[in-house]
């Protein structure tokens, strides 16, 4: 009878190693799917309304980052605006969603005033996008946030599913919707998706010479309402990205997408911030350009360089203003593009 009972542990114990295992296994399975980071207070995390009803949120407002260094500024206003103002006592709930990455964004935003939590959500599938528990989180926070990273794995994982709906939803009740990089390029009307090029996309100099190779968009993600007829590029001045935003604008025109489009070029550690009414105030390091077609473009077709005449371009300086729904008359220059050449210096 005393020689059963090893046998009986090490059954015992064997049975508890796969138990273990088995656990672990299903552990790390759901974390590979979806990871979250959360950093604050639950106490005040309240359910949203309905989407027809808007609580006393002070947007919606938009945060546009050209990437590099964010920032931090860009993100306070964008959070202050929600709230109110910057002495509201009120607190925010913030979600930052991403495809890969960690919680880099968690204790920066958490340690500005007016945060009561920021939560890091990588969302790397459409199935983790049409997730419930993912939809909730997204939809009871006052301010959404998307961290840099590739336009079309966001569009390839989040257009047409539930986080899309439910970061509309936090738009339509006032809140506050932020991103740098690929994550402000996604906001615009019109979104160069890069989906049919590298990772890296493509640059001016490809882009004049044929402004159909590899060049594809993508609509009716979002549709913010003051970005109506807008294309945003990003890290503009560091990569001298003027002649592939003159190129988008021209095929929104030829394509017969829009019959006038304006381009929101962003420099790198410089924000675009967009209130509620429409008005534009450039923060940062750098400066931010707006780049008007308003007409068909005299050459633009595949394999030939593109011909465009008389853009109107703003540059916006870091503190100064653009209205975008009052569009100035004047303050622009002219700068053209002529067998795939601009005609001088467009910054």
């Amino acid at each position: 009878m005393t020689k059963a009972f090893p046998s009986i542990a090490r059954r015992l114990k064997n049975i508890g190693i796969k138990l273990l295992k088995m656990g672990t296994f299903l552990i790390t399975r759901f974390i590979e799917n979806w990871k979250r980071y959360f950093l604050g207070d639950t106490v005040d995390v309240r359910p949203s309304p309905s989407f027809d009803v808007r609580p006393s949120l002070g947007g919606p407002v938009l945060s546009l980052g050209g990437g590099g260094p964010d920032v931090d500024d860009a993100i306070q206003w964008m959070i202050n605006q929600v709230r109110g103002s910057s002495n509201s006592n009120s607190k925010v709930n913030v979600v930052v969603i991403r495809t890969s990455g960690n919680h880099d964004y968690n204790r920066l935003i958490y340690a500005m005033k007016g945060v009561n939590f920021v939560e890091t959500l990588v969302v790397s599938s459409r199935q983790e996008a049409n997730k419930s528990e993912i939809f909730e989180k997204v939809r009871n926070a006052d301010v959404v946030f998307f961290a840099g990273g590739d336009q079309c794995q966001y569009i390839r994982n989040w257009k047409d599913t539930k986080l899309e709906t439910a970061v509309k939803s936090v738009y339509l009740k006032g809140g506050g919707v932020g991103g740098t990089s690929a994550g402000a390029m996604i906001q615009s009307d019109c979104v160069y998706d890069a989906c049919a090029s590298s990772e890296k996309g493509i640059e001016t100099r490809d882009a004049l010479e044929d402004p159909y190779r590899d060049i594809t968009f993508t609509y009716n993600f979002f549709n913010w309402s003051n970005l109506k007829g807008t294309i945003v590029d990003t890290h503009f001045d560091r990569r001298e990205r003027m002649g592939r935003i003159m190129t988008f604008i021209a095929r929104q025109i030829k394509d017969g997408v829009s019959s006038s489009v304006l381009g929101i070029a962003v420099s790198e550690s410089t924000s675009v911030l967009v209130d509620k009414n429409g008005l534009v105030k450039v923060m940062g390091r750098g400066a931010a350009y707006f780049v008007l077609g308003n007409h068909q473009p005299e050459v633009c077709e595949p394999r030939k360089p593109l011909t465009f005449s008389n853009y109107k371009i703003w540059k916006v300086r870091s503190g100064d203003t653009f209205n975008l729904r009052n569009r100035p008359t004047s303050g622009y220059y002219l700068r053209s593009v002529k067998r795939g050449r601009i005609d001088s210096n467009p910054y």
